[in-house]
């Protein structure tokens, strides 16, 4: 007999957050239902770099809590085997050559938390991780973290969605979205815009950039720092590099079938939002951001663009993610981070065990709702 304190769940949302609770939901013996208001991963999961890393300087909570999401990839990695959508490689980043350059402190900062870092010159980088432009590392150094890693999250989400259905899940995705039902102080289940109620002890909201909206119509504030974001895959080509770039005109990482996928703050400061709900990419816009990472990688390949997508990017105002259950509203949850990737598996987890037992997790107490207030 499992633990659960409630027997059935609906989650709103079906990213990696959503399809990642429901499953660890199921394991623990509770029926869940997964609401989308499309296809799967057709939000912010489709179109992440997806880096897994706790690089730079950040709160030590926050490092704990990503180092436990890297150690849930690299046990599936274990459990699966070898496959072309989840590599740990490592992960390469360098500054601006001028008084931004914080790499000097980051790697001090990474050092000090045991975190592996490597502080390299340029000359040096090609014996670490090949197919960089040396030349292209300004400030005189970069840092190479040999642990990280990236992982494509819709392959994830499918892997996760099989075991989902095994488990007995139910899926649906074409009702609309979809909104919490509250009766008698506490969460209820959710009704769609198609009018169909799905009843449950306990609801996850995990629509991603749309989580402090749907929050905030159940009265709780979630301070909101969404931007606009952009991502481009790249046809497939014959190139060494295997490492995640993060450098200051352009991030880089691999792909299945040997593309890349490309996105920089400034491109996707030129995408503008359209009153229809789509978005504006300019052609400049994206052969620049095809310039930026050819410049990068060794021998600057002539990268041709296979697809581009454009959307809101889930980040709430103070950079931390916010998880557990709303103030005010027992049986509501919610799961919103900008580092939905390397927070994937760890967040189902320990989303699914605060659902499930109705305890509240220890790692979880600086992320909460309620440090926002009414």
């Amino acid at each position: 007999m499992s633990d659960n304190t409630i027997s059935s769940a609906v989650i709103i949302g079906a990213g990696i957050f959503g399809v990642s609770t429901a499953v660890q939901l199921l394991r623990r013996g509770v029926s869940a239902t997964l609401v989308n208001d499309g296809p799967v991963a057709n939000g912010a999961s489709g179109r992440s770099l997806s880096w897994l890393n706790s690089a730079r300087m950040r709160s030590n909570p926050y490092h704990l809590l990503r180092m436990a999401g890297i150690d849930r990839y690299r046990t599936l990695s274990s459990r699966i085997g070898p496959v072309d959508w989840l590599r740990f490689d490592g992960g390469l980043t360098w500054d601006a050559d001028d008084a931004t350059n914080e790499i000097a402190a980051a790697y001090a900062h990474e050092v000090s938390l045991a975190y592996d870092a490597q502080h390299l010159a340029p000359g040096a980088v090609e014996a670490a991780t090949p197919g960089v432009d040396a030349a292209a590392i300004t400030g005189h150094a970069a840092i190479f973290n040999p642990g990280e890693g990236w992982v494509d999250l819709p392959a994830l989400i499918a892997l996760l969605l099989a075991e989902f259905d095994t488990l007995g899940g139910t899926l649906v995705t074409g009702q609309g979205s979809a909104r919490v039902l509250v009766e008698n102080g506490r969460a209820a289940g959710v009704e769609t815009t198609a009018g169909v109620r799905h009843g449950a002890d306990a609801v996850l909201i995990a629509t991603g950039p749309a989580v402090p909206a749907m929050a905030a119509e159940l009265g709780a504030t979630i301070a909101d720092g969404t931007p606009v974001a952009l991502l481009l895959t790249t046809k497939p080509i014959d190139h060494p590099l295997k490492a995640v770039l993060n450098t200051p005109r352009v991030a880089v990482r691999p792909a299945p079938g040997g593309a890349f996928v490309i996105d920089a703050d400034w491109a996707a400061n030129e995408v503008v939002p359209q009153a229809d709900g789509t978005y504006a990419v300019k052609d400049t816009t994206l052969s620049g951001l095809l310039a930026e990472a050819s410049k990068v990688l060794s021998g600057h390949p002539r990268l041709e663009l296979a697809s581009y997508a454009a959307g809101r990017k889930p980040i709430p105002a103070d950079g931390d993610p916010v998880l557990g259950r709303l103030p005010g509203i027992p049986g509501c949850h919610v799961a919103f981070s900008h580092s939905g990737a390397t927070l994937g598996l760890i967040v189902g987890e320990l989303t699914a065990y605060e659902m499930a037992t109705g305890q509240r997790h220890p790692l979880l107490e600086t992320f909460r709702p309620e440090r926002f207030g009414a």
